[in-house]
């Protein structure tokens, strides 16, 4: 009998963990499935939908770029997708409708958020740099936490307007000015793709930080990029994406299997081996 199949897509992918992560977890709950890398392009997103359609398929992931693109090709989207117009899991409901949800709202709620008291959250400042793929589930999951004072900034001016439209507490900054303002800022998230790249880095001044600031890098794999470095060298607490990596995973692994994975040291082991 054929192994049940789930899939990550997104360009480029060769980065990702999740099958690591997701094989793991159907090892240690005797699930007879197996996950892997479907790296797509634009025009063949119809070709997947239509296999988790026909149940070739049973359930996937999706990353950057088509966080936002995959939604046109789904019956209904839910929850936190609906909120932040962002999917990063599909799956077959009951009656056979393609759903999108998000459980990076989650994932990032679980790995940074919880540990910081109500009462001092209500007081932070947080600065999210890029306004792409994850941006809207890093201001959702701020916002359910009571993180309210948000101002975001990227490259491209025009996409920071568009999620104001979404999230209207939103403050934007111009990517050229946030230096200037970094030290009003208790937490400073890097959602870009920057760091991914060895050659592809910011070229913005940090040196203008609050000495007792918190560093959030959604990037996992490197472990460490330029910048998380950068703040860590300066004694700030830093942080790099695998928490949340980590906990998005586990939240779309309940919504297909109906079964909570464990976060084990072993599994922790073996990520962190995988990880340049």
């Amino acid at each position: 009998m054929k192994k049940t199949k789930f899939v990550i897509i997104g360009n480029p992918i060769s980065h990702s963990l999740s099958p690591i992560m997701h094989n793991y977890w159907f090892n240690k709950y005797k699930i007879d499935a197996k996950y892997e890398l479907l790296e797509t392009n634009e025009d063949e997103i119809q070709k997947v939908v239509n296999k988790i359609k026909d149940k070739e398929i049973k359930g996937a992931n999706v990353t950057l770029p088509y966080k936002r693109s995959i939604i046109p090709f789904l019956n209904k989207i839910i929850n936190d997708a609906n909120e932040t117009h962002s999917v990063n899991t599909i799956m077959l409901d009951e009656n056979d409708n393609l759903v999108g949800e998000n459980t990076d709202v989650f994932g990032f709620q679980a790995a940074y958020l919880k540990s910081i008291p109500n009462q001092e959250k209500k007081n932070k400042k947080a600065l999210i740099l890029g306004a792409g793929g994850v941006a809207p589930s890093i201001i959702l999951a701020l916002i359910k936490s009571n993180i309210l004072d948000i101002s975001i900034t990227n490259r491209t001016h025009e996409k920071s307007l568009f999620l104001k439209k979404n999230f209207k507490i939103l403050k934007t900054i111009n990517w050229n000015d946030f230096s200037k303002d970094l030290s009003k800022f208790d937490i400073i998230i890097n959602a870009t793709s920057l760091g991914l790249k060895a050659n592809d880095e910011f070229k913005n001044d940090f040196s203008n930080f609050k000495k007792d600031m918190v560093y959030i890098d959604t990037i996992y794999n490197p472990a460490e990029t330029k910048l998380l470095k950068y703040f860590k060298s300066n004694k700030i607490r830093s942080f790099n994406g695998l928490n949340m990596f980590i906990y998005q995973g586990q939240k779309a692994f309940y919504l297909w299997n109906k079964i909570n994975p464990e976060v084990d040291d072993e599994l922790l082991k073996l990520l962190e081996t995988k990880i340049n």
